[in-house]
């Protein structure tokens, strides 16, 4: 099965002549579409194809439901080229190590999201409640895009960055500290805060 699904994919990225059995140089990139039985995917189709292709894009079921779109699910998918098209002279400098610290956030809140299901949220401390945050905003501003919208690869890198705000920063451990302090932007004011208390200033330049 192995060997018929490869020469399948090859044949398809084939480009053929004019002449018959003439084949042109060059290859099609192919995006080829599988369904996997009940979201399986030890199922042999899409176990197999997943060791020819040089990556995989997963679309979830619940993401659909949640009316994210597109409902990539950044954790299973995966691509084998990624590390040689990105980073400083090829898209930004930052791009790799934010991408990482995206993924290990991103996987954690879902990890917290069971906890809370399991223990309620009343369990939680407030860094696991941020990081839930975070992936919510993740799904809600990261992953979804409108149909009509045409996001570069630097607004795409800000809204990453703004993610991380939503985090202590003593939890960003896969970003370099320079990198942190030239791009991070100055986290947003909790609103909910507590309001210092009147005359407390005062009361400390006076000691």
């Amino acid at each position: 099965l192995y060997t018929d699904l490869a020469t399948i994919y090859e044949r398809a990225g084939l480009l053929k002549g004019e002449k018959e059995g003439e084949v042109l140089p060059g290859s099609i990139t192919q995006i080829p579409v599988l369904s996997m039985p009940d979201d399986d995917k030890t199922h042999p189709i899409p176990d197999l194809t997943g060791y020819i292709t040089e990556g995989q894009i997963i679309l979830d079921r619940v993401l659909h439901r949640k009316g994210i779109y597109p409902p990539i699910n950044v954790l299973p998918s995966l691509s084998r080229l990624r590390d040689k098209g990105i980073g400083e002279g090829r898209t930004r400098e930052d791009h790799p190590q934010l991408a990482n610290q995206l993924f290990s956030s991103y996987a954690r809140s879902k990890e917290i999201e069971e906890l809370a299901v399991v223990l309620g949220e009343a369990a939680l401390t407030d860094t696991d409640r941020a990081f839930m945050r975070m992936g919510e905003q993740f799904e809600n501003h990261f992953v979804r895009q409108a149909l009509d919208e045409n996001r570069t690869i630097e607004e795409t890198l800000s809204i990453g960055w703004d993610l991380l705000t939503m985090i202590p920063r003593g939890e960003i451990k896969r970003i370099k500290d320079d990198m942190i302090d030239k791009y991070l932007p100055a986290a947003p004011e909790d609103e909910n805060a507590p309001a210092p208390e009147a005359g407390t200033q005062e009361e400390e330049v006076a000691e």
